[in-house]
Parts: C-alpha cells; structure tokens; sequence
C-alpha cells in the first residue's frame, strides 16, 4: 500500500491508487501525481482542478472523475489538510521532506 493509499483510506473507504487509475484509465503513477497535485491544488486560488490539470498535464476531466471517486470537495479537503498539514505539525509531505533531508545530509545543523 502506497503512502497516498494510507491518506486515503483515512478519508474515503474502498479507493487505493490502482483501483482509482485503473477506473479512469491512467497509470497508477500517474494518478499519484494527479491526487497529490488536487490535494496542493485545493487550499490555493482558483479552481482545484484547472490548477491540477495544468500541474500534472492531465485532461481535467480525468481530474473530475478522481475527485469524484476521492468522495468529492468535501473528502478532497481532507485529504489536502491531511496532506498539506492542516495543523501545526505540518502535512505528510513536509515530514517526508524533512525525513529525507535529515538522512541525505538536507537537515538543520
């Protein structure tokens, strides 16, 4: 199960990456990169999905129908808050972008 897979499943039941890129017909790279960028996409400016699609080079309708399967803007903002860090602590993404620093020489000294 992919870290994705892990957010997901905190927002929405029965979606997994493969599932949701074999159901829109992409790959399941390609639908990774297309839940992360709805997810940096929703708190911004504009529409989520034409800030997605621009992002990724993804038809935007591709990008509807994900949100669509995610469970809507409502579990897309979940997952964002989740995913972008909603709280003090900060998103999955800075973590992981703070775990990797630490161990390829990145971090604070």
């Amino acid at each position: 199960m992919s870290l994705l897979d892990g957010i997901l499943s905190q927002v929405t039941s029965n979606v997994d990456i493969k599932n949701l890129a074999s159901k829109v017909g992409i790959s399941p790279e390609q639908a990774e990169a297309a839940v992360a960028a709805l997810a940096k996409a929703h708190p911004q400016e504009g529409d989520t999905v034409d800030t997605a699609a621009a992002a990724t080079g993804l038809d935007s309708g591709i990008l509807s129908q994900i949100v669509g399967h995610i469970g809507g803007e409502g579990s897309l903002g979940q997952f964002a808050s989740i995913f972008n860090g909603g709280g003090e602590g900060g998103g999955i993404m800075d973590k992981i972008g703070g775990l990797a620093g630490g161990l390829f020489g990145g971090g604070k000294a």
